[in-house]
């Protein structure tokens, strides 16, 4: 190499160019071999929609016992899948605050496909995004989440004029209100109920959703969260 008072000529500069842009070519391809890897690693071997039903009653009793493990929330769980997805559950659940699914069934990063809108509806949107979860991300499990004490059903039992755009998650829900009418116990639980049912309803009009059942690669369920002890209870 030739150096004239500190300074590089053109063609040691060139030659250097040449050498860096090898480098920069190893280094990009070390880049893309990574990320490959990394998508790899995050594929655990699917599971069926009984054994990812299992996992997330699980995780619920562990939750309700105060015995967390908090799976899946590591740095390395967070590289893993920084470049692909694999959740093993899509869960559409009430936006309220205290029924963060993660949470309440001990699971960590990449783990639940979380659709969360007031009084857990199927609307088109929803429907889009489980469509999304379930025909191209493949999850084996769909579970339609109520809660007790819904602001939203409660709303709907009530059925009176809202401010603002609080309606538009009401009406949805005033169907599975008319069928629990008139019925023994509490009206808003036996709402919260039915309408986690009448949504379910809603969803199986979804081709894409009605296709993987009927595959058995895909299963629908239905449950109810219990503000005041945390367990959820699944719904026949």
């Amino acid at each position: 190499m030739n150096h004239r008072d500190g300074f590089v000529g053109r063609r040691d500069l060139l030659k250097l160019g040449s050498i860096g842009a090898l480098g920069l070519a190893s280094n990009l391809l070390w880049h893309v071999k990574s990320v490959h890897a990394a998508e790899v690693s995050a594929i655990a071997p699917p599971l069926s929609p009984d054994a990812a039903l299992k996992k997330l009653v699980a995780g619920n009793q562990r939750f309700v016992q105060h015995k967390p493990q908090y799976p899946d929330q590591s740095a390395k769980r967070l590289q893993e899948v920084a470049q692909a997805q694999h959740p093993f559950a899509t869960i559409l659940s009430c936006a309220d605050s205290r029924v963060p699914a993660e949470i309440v069934f001990d699971q960590g990063i990449g783990d639940i496909f979380d659709v969360r809108i007031a009084g857990n509806i199927a609307t088109p949107e929803a429907i889009g995004s489980i469509e999304y979860a379930v025909a191209l991300v493949g999850t084996p499990l769909l579970l339609v989440l109520g809660h007790e004490r819904c602001g939203a059903v409660t709303a709907a039992v009530k059925n009176e004029p809202l401010p603002g755009e609080i309606s538009t998650f009401v009406t949805p829900i005033l169907p599975a209100v008319k069928r629990v009418k008139g019925q023994p116990g509490d009206a808003v639980d036996n709402a919260v109920v039915s309408n986690v049912r009448y949504q379910i309803e809603q969803l199986q009009r979804s081709s894409l959703l009605t296709e993987r059942v009927q595959s058995g690669k895909l299963k629908i369920v239905g449950g109810r969260y219990d503000l005041d002890t945390g367990a959820v209870t699944m719904l026949a």
